[in-house]
């Protein structure tokens, strides 16, 4: 080769070189951006990800509270409708308690119970419990109502001495109180 050829050889190997580092250059570029664009779209995306779990779990939390409303507002529908049977319980009880002793009458009084029981049966299905209170319990005004304050022989202060009326409750909240003597 001559010297000739040999310039031109190293000046095409030169261009060839300097073509060569300015599209390494020009990829490293791309490459630069493109790191700083996909850091920006992850950090985007965490941000949206983080806010689509912070809404699910507010979603969440507001359809728990929606349901727990339901059911208050259930609750208390029911026991608004259920409070006007409670004294036509009272009185039933009431004529089971002081029934005839003429046996011409027990199958009545049985038909009476009977009906009683079925009624209290049907309002424990719904949740509606008993609010039981016995004699020598201690008064609770929570569930309960005090009609008397009065001496009683084998009581102590504060103890139920008898539950004159049942009283009611549905889950925790309390239907009507249970109406109670108590000793002093």
């Amino acid at each position: 080769m001559t010297e000739q050829e040999d310039k031109k050889t190293v000046s095409e190997n030169e261009k060839s070189a300097e073509a060569l580092q300015a599209e390494i250059d020009n990829l490293a570029r791309e490459y630069a951006e493109l790191k700083e664009e996909s850091e920006k779209l992850r950090t985007e995306a965490a941000e949206n990800l983080d806010g689509l779990q912070r809404e699910r779990a507010s979603f969440a939390n507001f359809k728990r509270r929606m349901e727990q409303d339901a059911m208050a507002i259930y609750d208390s529908s029911l026991a608004d409708h259920i409070r006007p049977f409670l004294p036509v319980i009272d009185d039933l009880e009431l004529a089971i308690k002081h029934q005839p002793i003429s046996p011409e009458v027990q199958q009545w009084c049985i038909g009476l119970e009977l009906i009683v029981q079925k009624m209290l049966n049907t309002l424990s299905e719904q949740g509606v419990e008993v609010i039981d209170v016995k004699p020598g319990d201690a008064f609770d005004p929570n569930t309960q109502e005090a009609i008397t304050h009065e001496e009683a022989e084998g009581f102590e202060d504060g103890q139920v001495i008898e539950t004159v009326r049942a009283g009611y409750k549905l889950k925790d909240k309390i239907i009507r109180p249970a109406l109670v003597r108590v000793a002093k």
